[in-house]
């Protein structure tokens, strides 16, 4: 759809079903469907079958209009609720954002030159030259390959929204399938302006019969899921060992050069300045960038100076390993131990993955720029120096990073080292913290406190429990292991696997989203899954030798995250089947079966349709209900971000003497829900009143014309005709919208004034007044939030193992999470709970 389309749509109200007096639409089972109808547009090309009048205006107004939000049109004039800056950044903000991604992403990969060669020459003795340049080699075009070619130029466009990580890639996947296991998904969802849907292209077949499969078939869904969240557990496995790498490789450097430093006192060190970098993860990802990055550029210059030093010192002969040849001849002379060095070869682009999963901390350019003219060139000097050293002193490879650094800057050398190290944990740190954000929000995490500690920036979050725990794996890994070399047999485990389910990820976002062509589609996994399929052999070869840590932690994650999933969607699937029929809400009449008393009932719940059965138990245990009930159902969208003036679906539920409405909020799993109570309730009550004043205006208008036009308009036109049995029609209220224009070319803003200005003034309606007063009445009389206190249990027949997780894992999780939807900080004296058991 077209800007100007989607301005238009922003400004209409949506009426969404329900049951009226005189309504020629009526409920059958208390289902509510969000059915769509082709947009206003496709209409406008009747402008050509000549003049009509009002008969051919109120046809094109009984058509189902695409449907903007009803509950929030008047959002942006409420104070909070404007939406976030966009990343549409100056060139100078751009560059500066650059560089703070020094700080924050590339510090892990910049710190690899601490111990890569050190554990590639312990697996591999340096015989020859061949040895040397070999290794050289394979670590040039790792570099250039993995992180260059495909994060750089490939995965990072990728990203949803400017959002990276294994969850944006599945969000992405599930705005265009529906593989998203719990089914919360309505149609209108594809009208917020983010969905950003692309437009068929000659591969659209393909992606078609691919989108089919994963539809249909439900093992594909499982295992799509389940590849999602093995990368993330293995993304936050990344986050406990990047710091207790890095931070013990760098102090490490005193053992050989202070005399009574042994190793019990480098693990004392590291574990210290582990504490103190979690301890200031609290100020926010931009204070800690803004800190860090001058050290970082600090260290990248260090890199790049010492590795031409080294080269002008010992020659330039290391410039033959540009000549991928080498690779070739090291295999062939070093044979299996070649392979074995493969694991040490591959932590020269740790912290990679960071590049995407932090992307939402920054931007696309910003990333690409600092990678390519900062990190890229300045690694490539640090390890030809290196190499360069070996070649005249192969006994060095130990310690090869501090021997080669000149003795008169080896002190200057060893602190922005430490310091290099510390920082270079805040990149998978940081990538932690948006992973469990996203899976949260798409419903695959239990619920933490998550702090937004930027304005500007909303991918920029701190989540305590996530860095707590961090913090405390870092430090029982440091005191654990001890030294560098089986954490880094660990190590290449987990980066290598991530890096396994983005390619295949991204190869799905090519066949699907992209479309691209087949054999470019296909050259990407084959390319570079080869190479890290090749790794992955290698590291497997260390399970024993400490290559069990990340699958222990990948596993346990996993475990988690998958059970928070199974438990929510059998959850909301027995809420689906025990939701209260329109009928029962009938027969109760507006009264509800008891005392409606003045005030607002905000009740929470996750349906998207019907009526929850938590609202039967709150009739049963209250002597009174409130005179207007709002049925709240907060819903994470497959998207980044839900503009604000599209976040909310509003219906009316049963007649209008019943007042009560449902209300829909959309959020992405960026968004921030940073309103306090006052704040929410003070829009819903701007909303609510601007959604009623619309509603009565477009009835009225609606009665007049069809009076008008009685004698030109058969009654059983497809468009107003009662619906047949299945109940899924959706009530037939025009949408005026303010300029739109009718084939005559008068706009139907002068076509609604020529009508009595009876109709047209709303503040005349005496049914309007009266439901207004209504619910200034019930504003004056305060808000309740009506929340269930739900047990989930599974049923006596089920098999042992679901009872196992649901009984006691998903059980343990419900109660050691934070509150679910209404957690907003509402005073406990405005919170109603009833208690309810879920058998499922």
């Amino acid at each position: 759809m077209e800007g100007g389309d989607r301005i238009e749509e922003s400004s209409s109200v949506r009426l969404l079903g329900g049951s009226w007096s005189g309504s020629e639409s009526r409920w059958v089972d208390g289902s509510e469907v969000d059915s769509e109808s082709p947009p206003w547009s496709q209409f406008d090309d009747e402008k050509e079958e000549g003049k009509e009048g009002f008969g051919s205006l109120r046809r094109r107004l009984v058509k189902k209009p695409k449907r903007v939000d009803s509950f929030d049109v008047e959002a942006l004039e409420i104070s909070g609720a404007r939406g976030h800056d966009s990343k549409d950044l100056s060139t100078w903000s751009t560059v500066a954002l650059a560089f703070q991604t020094l700080g924050v992403v590339y510090g892990d990969m910049g710190t690899s030159p601490l111990y890569v060669f050190t554990d590639v020459f312990s697996k591999v003795r340096i015989e020859s030259e061949v040895d040397v340049l070999g290794a050289l080699s394979l670590v040039m075009y790792t570099i250039a390959l993995i992180p260059l070619a495909k994060y750089v130029f490939v995965v990072l466009k990728a990203n949803d929204n400017g959002e990276g990580g294994t969850f944006a890639l599945y969000s992405l996947i599930c705005r265009y399938a529906k593989v998203h296991m719990l089914p919360n998904r309505q149609p209108a969802d594809e009208h917020i302006s983010s969905f950003k849907l692309k437009l068929p292209t000659p591969e659209l077949e393909r992606a078609l019969r691919i989108k089919e499969a994963l539809e249909t078939i439900a093992p594909l869904k499982t295992l799509l899921l389940f590849l999602v969240l093995t990368g993330t557990s293995m993304i936050i496995g990344d986050g406990i060992l990047t710091p207790a790498m890095s931070v013990l490789s760098a102090v490490s450097g005193l053992k050989g050069a202070v005399k009574g430093i042994d190793t019990g006192a480098v693990v004392i060190v590291s574990i210290l300045i582990l504490a103190a970098l979690f301890s200031i993860q609290c100020f926010g990802t931009n204070k800690v960038g803004f800190m860090f990055a001058p050290i970082l550029a600090m260290w990248f210059f260090s890199l790049g100076s010492i590795g031409i030093y080294n080269l002008a010192m010992h020659g330039f002969t290391v410039l033959k390993a540009f000549n991928p040849a080498y690779i070739y001849f090291f295999f062939k002379k070093n044979g299996i131990g070649a392979w074995t060095a493969l694991g040490g070869c591959v932590l020269c682009i740790t912290g990679a993955e960071a590049m995407f999963a932090d992307l939402g901390h920054f931007s696309v350019r910003a990333i690409q720029i600092a990678f390519s003219f900062v990190v890229f060139p300045c690694l490539l000097l640090a390890y030809m120096g290196q190499a360069a050293y070996l070649l005249k002193y192969p006994a060095s490879a130990e310690r090869i990073f501090y021997d080669c650094v000149p003795d008169h800057l080896f002190w200057p050398v060893l602190v922005i080292a430490t310091l290099a190290a510390m920082i270079a944990s805040q990149a998978m740190i940081s990538a932690t913290f948006s992973c469990v954000k996203q899976a949260m929000a798409l419903g695959c995490f239990p619920r933490l406190k998550i702090i937004h500690t930027s304005r500007r920036l909303m991918g920029q979050i701190y989540i305590p429990v996530i860095n707590w725990f961090l913090m405390v794996m870092c430090i029982v890994v440091v005191s654990i292991f001890r030294s560098t070399t089986d954490i880094a047999n660990a190590y290449g485990i987990a980066e290598v696997g991530v890096m396994l389910v983005s390619t295949t990820l991204v190869t799905l976002v090519m066949l699907l989203i992209w479309q691209t062509n087949l054999f470019l589609a296909l050259c990407f996994p084959v390319v570079f899954g080869s190479i890290e399929l090749i790794y992955l052999s290698a590291v497997l070869s260390k399970v024993l030798e400490g290559g069990w840590l990340p699958l222990v932690f990948s596993t346990f994650f996993l475990c988690v995250m998958y059970t928070w999933n199974y438990g929510s969607v059998l959850k909301y699937q027995s809420e689906v089947r025990e939701k209260i029929s329109m009928d029962f809400m009938l027969e109760l009449g507006s009264t509800l079966g008891t005392v409606r008393t003045p005030g607002i009932g905000l009740l929470y719940n996750e349906l998207v349709q019907g009526i929850p059965s938590i609202f039967g138990q709150f009739l049963l245990s209250l002597p009174a209900i409130h005179s207007t009930i709002v049925f709240v159902c907060i819903k994470y969208v497959p998207v980044p971000v839900v503009p604000q003036e599209e976040r909310f679906l509003f219906r009316r539920v049963c007649q209008k003497d019943y007042h009560m409405f449902r209300c829909i909020a959309r959020y992405g799993y960026k968004d921030v829900r940073k309103e306090d109570h006052h704040a929410f309730e003070q829009l819903l009550v701007e909303s609510l009143k601007n959604f009623l004043r619309r509603e009565a205006q477009d009835l009225a208008l609606e009665s007049n014309l069809t009076e008008i036009e009685y004698d030109s308009i058969s009654m059983t036109s497809r468009d107003s005709r009662v619906p047949t049995g299945d109940g899924n029609e959706e009530l037939r209220i025009p949408l005026m919208q303010e300029g739109r224009f009718d084939e005559t070319g008068t706009s139907s803003a002068e076509t609604a004034m020529a009508l009595p200005s009876s109709v047209m003034s709303s503040d005349e309606d005496p049914s309007l007044e009266y439901e207004l007063s209504a619910l200034r009445e019930a504003i004056d009389s305060g808000f309740t939030y009506l929340l269930a206190h739900g047990d989930v249990r599974a049923k006596k027949n089920s098999f042992f193992l679901k009872k196992l997780i649901i009984n006691y894992f998903y059980a343990f999780l419900r109660r050691n999470c934070r509150v679910g939807a209404a957690n907003m900080s509402v005073p406990h004296m405005n919170i109603l709970q009833v208690g309810m058991t879920y058998m499922v």
